[in-house]
């Protein structure tokens, strides 16, 4: 059938006899069992006709099964995993946007992604669970057959499409990005190096695979390293330390709300953390607060590296670096192979120290979003890629982010950084969680409100809390509106959507 000796699915399983896949209360299994599996996986898309350029989609809970699956669909057509708990509306919007040629999900339960699948005409190849055989080992069951495609046993190509994966999409419609198997390799090179991967690593995945963090970063860059990955059902701050006790992973990957959250549950692990010997944490995927790195290197005692990435750069872009190289808090670090600049409003090129729009250019960068010819002409602007953050260069080149450009709240013509009050709010004793954002405003168009969860039995009030902030910013960025919850809204990764909380708050319409 497929031949797979130069394709991704070997690069990424760089051993043999090393364990690959751990999971929960799961037999291990090695880099040379998990290739077999991979290849049945392989052989029977194949039969089924899938090939280079087709669109593969995946609807499965986290777990070492998802991990096959998506080694096995990126060796040989375009793998599009989807978020499990997508409900009908959303999962026939992306099955169509995807043109999916087939489906991929459990044998059992997911009865919506089966439904729409139906009624589009999808086939759908099922996967059957077995936890007590090794993790990563899957049994498959085909639907019929689809029509033979010409290049069906042939392995991707460096410049094919491996992954399809779709924008957040918080404020318009989703965007699809087409990453090739040459912008995954290059990313996943900027990983192992930055980090030192090797096969002595073991990595705790908490991060969702669906998304670019989750399968580049946690699954992807470690076992091409020849290392071993803990494949989790996903992020849970009562289950972590068990996880962490019984593994004892070398790192972890997450955002930072997962590390807050670990962070805040590590007193009551104390002898669970005395055991574990992290050599880093990493943090990626949104801003890391000051004073949740300080808390995760005492707690932890080791260091906490901050990384810059997105979907359109197969994830990472910067990096901090590892002792003893120079890692500078509060920023996201260096790019590896990734050309980094600055612009201004009009697209000229920023000096160190200036403010403006970060923008890349580099082999992992994407070549476009699929079908979507205006939002490419806009994207890109003489060989750079636009981000849409904001940020700045300083002397020795490190990336600092300020904010998402269309995050900044303009209060009347004062542009403000959400980001700047977030770390003087969650250095306020009394609070664990806080968020700026932009509430509509009849006069101003927009002012500043905030959200914030507060220390259990704390009675902190809003008073309190903009005397807090008048000492340490200007009047003009001391929010008029002041939220208390008991948690603040997150999206299916982790991530807060600073956009939408105006609304989700009650604020907007």
């Amino acid at each position: 059938m497929v031949q797979l000796d130069n394709s991704f699915l070997a690069r990424a399983l760089a051993s043999d006899d090393r364990l690959a896949l751990l999971a929960p209360e799961r037999p291990a299994c090695s880099h040379a069992e998990l290739r077999r599996s991979a290849k049945e996986v392989v052989d029977e898309l194949a039969r089924l006709g899938v090939g280079r350029g087709d669109a593969v989609a995946i609807v499965m809970p986290n777990g070492p099964e998802l991990v096959t699956i998506l080694l096995a669909t990126m060796s040989v057509a375009s793998a599009a995993p989807l978020n499990p708990a997508y409900t009908e509306p959303e999962l026939r919007f992306y099955l169509e946007d995807l043109n999916a040629k087939l489906l991929i999900c459990p044998a059992t339960g997911f009865e919506a992604a089966r439904i729409v699948a139906s009624s589009l005409e999808i086939p759908v190849m099922t996967v059957d669970f077995d936890v007590a055989s090794a993790c990563g080992v899957v049994s498959m069951t085909a639907p019929a057959r689809t029509a033979p495609a010409t290049d069906a046993t042939a392995h991707n190509e460096a410049g094919d499409v491996v992954l399809l994966l779709h924008t957040s999409g918080t404020t318009a419609r989703p965007k699809l990005v087409g990453l090739s198997h040459r912008n995954i390799e290059a990313s996943m090179a900027n990983i192992r190096s930055g980090l030192e991967l090797g096969p002595d690593d073991t990595g705790l995945c908490v991060m969702p695979l669906f998304h670019i963090h989750g399968i580049v970063a946690t699954v992807l860059a470690p076992l091409s390293a020849g290392g071993s990955i803990v494949c989790t059902p996903g992020f849970n701050a009562l289950q972590f330390f068990r996880w962490a006790d019984a593994f004892r992973p070398s790192w972890f990957s997450a955002v930072p709300t997962m590390h807050q959250a670990i962070a805040a549950r590590a007193p009551r692990n104390a002898d669970v953390v005395e055991r574990l010997r992290l050599r880093f944490i990493r943090c990626s995927s949104a801003a890391m607060p000051i004073v949740t790195l300080e808390a995760l290197e005492r707690i932890f005692d080791c260091p906490v590296i901050e990384a810059y990435g997105m979907t359109e750069a197969a994830h990472q872009i910067t990096s901090n670096r590892l002792p003893p190289g120079v890692r500078k808090p509060g920023s996201v670090g260096w790019s590896a192979t990734t050309r980094v600049a600055i612009i201004d409003d009009a697209g000229r090129l920023l000096g160190n120290g200036e403010t403006g729009e970060i923008v890349i250019a580099g082999e992992n960068i994407h070549a476009g979003y699929v079908g979507a010819p205006e939002a490419n002409r806009t994207a890109f602007v003489d060989g750079w890629f636009r981000t849409g953050d904001q940020g700045r260069l300083d002397e020795d080149g490190c990336l600092t982010i300020t904010g998402r450009l269309k995050e900044i709240i303009n209060r009347g013509g004062e542009k403000i950084a959400p980001l700047e009050l977030d770390n003087i709010l969650l250095r306020h004793p009394d609070i664990v969680e806080a968020i700026a954002f932009a509430a509509p405003h009849a006069q101003l168009g927009e002012d500043i409100a905030a959200a914030i969860v507060r220390t259990e039995r704390s009675r902190l009030g809003e008073d309190e809390v903009r005397a807090y902030l008048a000492d340490k910013v200007a009047a003009f960025k001391v929010p008029r509106t002041i939220l208390f919850v008991d948690e603040i809204p997150k999206g299916a990764t982790g991530k807060i959507q600073r956009l939408n909380l105006a609304k989700q708050m009650g604020l907007s319409e």
